[in-house]
């Protein structure tokens, strides 16, 4: 077993979508319903981000975002740890921002 093989992750999903047509408005749609129900919080306009217990289980969420991505348009995924999340900084302005509140998960043991 690695070392890191139970680190607390983050999982970031950025997306740039067509919303030209209504039917590219609809595909937008329902992409940023599937990561609602799967457990994604919006960061940003799209970009959002999911807590995971451990490697493994983003992996998990990875392959699900993986086998629901749009078929136009760009999807990006980003895995980071923990620590590198807390270590963000954020702007309003020039003014930083007020902390946001994490999103709480149940993980059971």
């Amino acid at each position: 077993m690695r070392l890191n093989a139970y680190r607390i992750m983050w999982i970031l999903v950025f997306f740039d979508l067509p919303t030209e047509t209504k039917a590219d408005r609809k595909r937008y749609a329902q992409f940023r319903k599937f990561m609602l129900k799967n457990g994604f919080a919006m960061f940003q306009f799209s970009i959002y981000v999911r807590h995971c217990a451990s490697r493994e289980n983003a992996e998990v969420h990875i392959q699900r975002v993986k086998k629901n991505l749009p078929e136009y348009g760009h999807v990006g995924i980003l895995c980071i740890t923990d620590k590198q999340f807390g270590q963000i900084e954020i702007f309003q302005g020039k003014k930083p921002a007020p902390p946001r509140p994490v999103p709480q998960q149940l993980e059971l043991f």
